[in-house]
């Protein structure tokens, strides 16, 4: 057996002394709460990003295709279906989905309250994975019945609270055009992102309505929601869609769309390397404290190991391995400290936030392999690497005086 692992196994493992063994279970203690906070913090920043990018994305699309044209209201400019582009846009691989849409902005009148909304209108090929996993009561639009999917209209759960209503209940929207026209919905379905933006301004229904209204031409619709295959590669996917486009069509993709929710989710960034950087430190601190007191207690230990020939840095190799087998032993309760609150989080959505200020009701978590094992990692070389330094005192300590240390 290596001469250093053996001493230090000795040591770390059957050590009497109450006092070392005391700085040692806080070094432990110190170690398994810096990575445990790490994972949560990764996972959490992870887990927030992911969850705002999927809502956002979930109801506006990834990218929008509109009219070139100057209008920047709610009420889109019509133009006539692009079945060309649909299918270039389909094969070229970058675009898994392409669903037509238009918006004409109303008012809802209900329980003598008002309230100014904009009809987002849609058809049987809209994807509703998003609406139905952010469904608070009720369902989708059926458009199985093309008369009835007509008059069924989804709202957001604010809107539901301001205007009392629930599912089933009927309603009287008023659409602000020449002459003025007004139309009874009943509310099919009740939905709750959780992002303000979104809650306070849309409601869901069927587009035929708003060609009728606008006199548009079967064949007409506002606009596209395309969803890319690879989100990650959204700017290759926007080149490859606008080089697609006819001459009288523009895209925005969710990045222009919403602008200040994608300049906000890099500084989560910052935040996350200053949690690491300070749970990083906490470890290394104790660490170095826990050495230095073990380096001290084994003083007369390190004068007869010299008196008999062992070299410097063989008897700092004996620490080195012993800090090891802490921060080992640190870094395994740390990650069933970590991970186990983060599943029990993922399971169980035990702690809640304010939706109107972090859109979303919970803290959401997003673990992924790669960094729990670079945090371990990372954790196991800094800290070794720092404590060669405090090792060094083996060197200044003679086998004289230090046999005669007691």
């Amino acid at each position: 057996m290596n001469f250093a692992s053996f001493i230090a196994g000795r040591i770390s493992f059957r050590s009497k002394r109450t006092f070392s063994k005391l700085i040692v279970r806080i070094a432990i203690v110190g170690i398994m709460l810096g990575l445990g906070v790490m994972i949560l913090s990764m996972a959490i920043i992870r887990g927030f990003k992911n969850e705002i990018k999927e809502k956002v994305r979930g109801f506006d699309g990834d990218i929008k295709v509109v009219k070139y044209d100057l209008n920047s209201s709610y009420e889109n400019s019509p133009f006539v279906k692009a079945d060309t582009f649909e299918n270039l846009a389909i094969k070229s691989g970058a675009i898994t989905h392409i669903m037509p849409f238009a918006t004409k902005p109303g008012i809802i009148k209900a329980h003598n309250e008002i309230e100014g909304v904009v009809l987002k209108g849609v058809d049987s090929t809209y994807q509703w994975d998003f609406l139905k996993a952010n469904l608070a009561a009720g369902t989708v639009i059926d458009f199985s019945d093309t008369t009835r999917a007509k008059t069924q209209l989804m709202i957001s759960q604010t809107i539901a609270n301001r205007l009392k209503l629930k599912v089933g209940d009927a309603l009287m929207m008023y659409f602000v055009q020449e002459p003025l026209r007004r139309r009874p919905f009943k509310v099919v379905g009740i939905f709750d992102t959780s992002i303000e933006e979104i809650d306070k301004t849309y409601v869901i229904g069927d587009i035929s309505l708003i060609k009728r209204l606008n006199n548009w031409e079967p064949d007409e619709i506002g606009g596209y929601e395309l969803r890319v295959a690879d989100f990650d590669q959204l700017d290759h996917a926007a080149n490859v869609v606008n080089d697609a486009l006819p001459p009288r069509l523009r895209l925005t993709t969710v990045f222009e769309n919403f602008p200040l929710i994608f300049e906000w989710l890099p500084l989560l960034d910052v935040n996350a390397r200053v949690m690491l950087i300070l749970m990083l430190a906490v470890a290394v601190i104790n660490m170095i404290s826990a050495l230095l007191i073990m380096i001290l207690e084994r003083t007369a230990m390190i004068g007869i190991l010299k008196a008999m020939g062992a070299k410097n840095w063989a008897i700092q190799k004996v620490f080195l391995y012993n800090a090891s087998y802490l921060i080992g032993l640190g870094l395994l309760f740390g990650n069933i400290f970590g991970l186990g609150l983060s599943w029990m989080q993922y399971k169980t959505h035990f702690f809640k936030l304010d939706p109107e200020s972090y859109y979303m009701t919970f803290v959401p978590i997003q673990l992924k392999l790669a960094d729990v094992v670079l945090l371990n990692i990372g954790t196991m070389v800094i800290c070794l690497l720092v404590l060669v330094i405090p090792s060094m005192l083996v060197s200044r300590i003679s086998p004289v005086k230090a046999i005669q240390y007691k």
